[in-house]
């Protein structure tokens, strides 16, 4: 079959940064989906990944995990799915990608795909919708069948224009919160805006005085998804007493969580990968997430954050995807299909 890998770390715009190339097709075993990608997204991890490979791989690497696509076959232990049904997941991170013609994945982490939105409008989906939830509603044990139980709590998110900043808000706002999310240009502000953040502050500026300046001595929740080094401090002063603190983007150097202490904040990290990666007991809680969120798409309550449609899922059209997210200019997501 058909797939796209790499070999080495090259600039975006060298031919050679993403190549064709013929592997066998894979035959599902246990819980495993055959899957035919129909259309795949490129997130900021496909990037990092790429990036951060060192010398040259012995054999091309096929990375990608947004997917929608088709079951062609399944494995002997497989309950919730067969051939012929739509599908749409974030794959794990030990396993060959998306960028490929068929690939396998885990039952457990995968959901029925949406009947109401495009294939790239569902692409576009599955790795921010995964790690908004589970962020708000594991880590931070919000509840969005409850909210009036969240009235009145707030949330600040930082970096609320990117692909996951833009699912948060719009799962807190479902979920009854008041949201203040960060964004720096015309047109971030106005996307924030649109995906309903109540209040918005530039990450660019002082956040604590702006944050101030809405009459808000603290905020209950903080979802930090960009430069969590950067905003440390911030984080630290407006965190209210008993707070949650939820990151996904790691730390260059060691952050100050006795910072924490007097105020009994809670941090966590959240990484979408973890219970695949580790093959956790709750993983199959990834398949239940996006049976939810397809429920959401389908009704109108969630909307794609969908901007670009890159066709066919070619080498070239992967390289100018790449492109455009290590661009960090990207507003919504960019989408690869083959329909």
């Amino acid at each position: 079959m058909h797939a796209i890998g790499f070999d080495r770390r090259l600039p975006i715009e060298d031919d050679h940064s993403f190549f064709d190339i013929t592997v066998p097709r894979p035959e599902p075993t246990g819980h495993d989906l055959l899957v035919q990608i129909i259309a795949t997204s490129v997130n900021p991890v496909d990037t990092a990944v790429r990036r951060s490979t060192s010398g040259i791989l012995d054999h091309p690497k096929v990375i990608g995990w947004d997917a929608y696509g088709i079951v062609t076959a399944v494995g002997n232990d497989v309950r919730d799915f067969q051939s012929g049904d739509r599908v749409f997941y974030a794959g794990s991170f030990k396993r060959s990608g998306t960028d490929s013609d068929y690939q396998l994945v885990d039952e457990r982490i995968v959901g029925h795909a949406p009947t109401s939105l495009s294939p790239a409008e569902i692409a576009a989906m599955p790795l921010t919708s995964l790690t908004a939830w589970e962020a708000l509603f594991e880590q931070m044990h919000l509840d969005i069948d409850h909210p009036a139980d969240n009235a009145g709590r707030t949330l600040l998110v930082i970096n609320g224009a990117g692909g996951v900043g833009s699912i948060a808000t719009q799962l807190a706002k479902l979920a009854g919160l008041t949201v203040i999310a960060t964004a720096s240009r015309p047109e971030t502000i106005a996307w924030t805006k649109q995906h309903g953040a109540d209040h918005v502050v530039n990450h660019r500026q002082d956040v604590v005085e702006q944050v101030h300046a809405l009459g808000l001595d603290t905020v209950d929740y903080i979802l930090e998804l960009s430069n969590l080094n950067q905003h440390w401090s911030e984080i630290v002063d407006l965190i209210a007493p008993s707070g949650t603190i939820v990151s996904i983007t790691g730390s260059n150097t060691p952050i100050d969580l006795r910072a924490l202490k007097q105020k009994r904040a809670t941090f966590a990290w959240e990484w979408m990968y973890t219970k695949s990666f580790y093959e956790t007991p709750d993983m199959q809680s990834q398949h239940a997430i996006l049976e939810r969120v397809r429920g959401l798409l389908d009704a109108g309550r969630l909307q794609s954050t969908l901007t670009k449609i890159l066709t066919p899922i070619t080498a070239a059209n992967l390289r100018q995807a790449h492109a455009l997210v290590e661009s960090n200019r990207m507003i919504g997501k960019v989408v690869l299909t083959n329909q």
